[in-house]
């Protein structure tokens, strides 16, 4: 009987690396697919695709195993980069690996794999697949500090299926130590930070290629102007750094941070202090809600949330679900809940799915 074929998402960094290598060991007929996703400026210096390439290249010589690139970097932009604007220019704050997972990892990636005859997909994310009477569950990773089901929050039955997580079971500092053992020439090579298309450059700096700056005025909830603003687009709740406005002298001297937008103004509303008010969010209502298991979580009930990634679960019950959206009231207030990132619902260690905050009720 011939072995399974799995074709393993291969980015040229340790974690793709290392998920390749053990099915190899498992004894899986394994095809590597560098995915080529961002090409506006690919001669840049932020830019690091073609490095990413090579270290793919070398590690699956050194595995033994065929690689072969793939561009969807036109998927890319129809699905997810048109989307991550078009949530900019309204004033939210979108979170594209979220998107990048759903639309290109786990649908055009997954149909290419498909067409080279896999039976399942693999990526290096920390997150973990079990099978429970014939339905598919997400769970969290056994390393909490790395976790990733968070940004897989939007996958379904069909795509679970077919995914395989195979570090979800070991931590971080296991993975390294088994590249450098297998002679993996990228076991010490920095893990990427930051949105995929982006890379280590001035967020703002980048923003500004695709969208007009639109100055207007910052101010205080009570009714002060303090500041002026470059469009309100560039910025975020809860944000600190950029703006520009220090601590005020007739006050306490505490840093400003951003608590709102007002769209129709052009003001962005500012405050002094981590813990002013008008950051903390007793409730939130989102859009475009999705259930991993394809049945809503049940009103009432005691689950956990989170509102960012790497923030801790925040127990909280879901108070209302219709037609997509939902309401969620959290027993502590959560900290800068901002429109256009994703709440996404635990019960326990098991991810139950998401959705797209719309705002948060102070």
């Amino acid at each position: 009987m011939a072995a399974k074929r799995v074709v393993v998402g291969m980015s040229g960094g340790v974690d793709s690396s290392v998920t390749a290598l053990l099915l190899k060991q498992q004894g899986y007929d394994v095809i590597g697919l560098f995915m080529k996703n961002w090409e506006d400026d690919d001669d840049s210096e932020y830019c690091s695709s073609r490095q990413d390439l090579l270290d793919a290249v070398s590690v699956a010589d050194t595995i033994g195993i065929p690689i072969e690139a793939v561009n969807f970097a036109k998927e890319y932009k129809d699905r997810v980069f048109s989307a991550f604007l078009s949530e900019y220019q309204a004033g939210r704050t979108p979170n594209p690996d979220i998107l990048c997972n759903a639309e290109i990892k786990f649908k055009a990636f997954l149909d290419h794999a498909m067409r080279l005859g896999a039976d399942c997909i693999a990526t290096g994310h920390y997150a973990q697949v079990r099978e429970v009477a014939g339905q598919f569950q997400l769970l969290k990773a056994c390393d909490a500090s790395k976790d990733q089901s968070y940004f897989l929050n939007r996958l379904n039955q069909a795509q679970l299926s077919k995914a395989m997580f195979p570090l979800g079971g070991i931590l971080k500092s296991e993975v390294r130590q088994i590249a450098e053992q297998h002679g993996l020439s990228n076991h010490a090579k920095k893990d990427s930070t930051g949105i995929c298309f982006i890379g280590e450059r001035p967020f703002r700096e980048f923003l500004s290629g695709y969208l007009p700056t639109q100055p207007g005025e910052m101010w205080t909830p009570e009714g002060k102007r303090v500041g002026k603003h470059i469009g309100l687009s560039f910025y975020t709740i809860g944000q600190r750094q950029g703006l520009g406005i220090g601590g005020g002298k007739d006050s306490s001297g505490e840093p400003w941070f951003v608590a709102a937008k007002d769209m129709a103004k052009n003001r962005l509303i500012v405050v002094q202090g981590h813990d002013h008010p008008a950051l903390l969010y007793p409730s939130l209502t989102a859009l475009d809600a999705h259930w991993i298991s394809g049945n809503a979580p049940d009103i009432g009930a005691p689950y956990a949330a989170k509102t960012r990634y790497r923030q801790t679960d925040a127990p909280c019950r879901i108070t209302q679900l219709e037609a997509g959206h939902c309401a969620i009231a959290f027993e502590q207030p959560q900290w800068a809940v901002t429109p256009g990132q994703s709440v996404v619902v635990y019960d326990g260690e098991i991810c139950l799915g998401g959705a797209i905050i719309e705002q948060g009720q102070v």
